[in-house]
């Protein structure tokens, strides 16, 4: 399984064995504005999918991140803490938030391609 899924809630996925890379997607950044502050979550912290991930703050809002997949964080991006504008400039590659070890990898079936989020992001207005 290559490439990144999307979850409803705006957050991106990309895994590497049992190791999934979480951030928000280019939609999510864009809605936000520019970010001023990204709270991370503590390595080894247990997540479960649909829970809060991460807090990310605009300055339109603070919103909620939340783990499209459960499992353990094994890192966090700790560069955002001196730039978090790197989520505006790089959602999909620098601005990751944490890497996660899974717990169920079958929670991976309920999140899209980018073809499939495209069309949620298009219908979602």
């Amino acid at each position: 399984m290559s490439g990144i899924r999307f979850s409803k809630d705006h957050e991106w996925v990309k895994v590497d064995g049992d190791v999934a890379t979480i951030g928000i997607s280019p939609y999510a950044q864009e809605q936000l504005g520019d970010v001023v502050f990204v709270d991370l979550p503590a390595i080894g912290k247990k997540v479960e999918k649909g829970k809060e991930l991460a807090v990310v703050e605009s300055v339109k809002a603070a919103s909620e991140v939340y783990a499209p997949v459960s499992g353990e964080v094994v890192e966090v991006n700790d560069a955002l803490g001196d730039a978090p504008g790197t989520v505006n400039e790089d959602a999909l590659g620098k601005g990751w938030f944490a890497k996660v070890k899974m717990s169920n990898k079958a929670e991976l079936d309920g999140l899209m391609d980018d073809a499939a989020y495209k069309t949620f992001c298009a219908n979602s207005h």
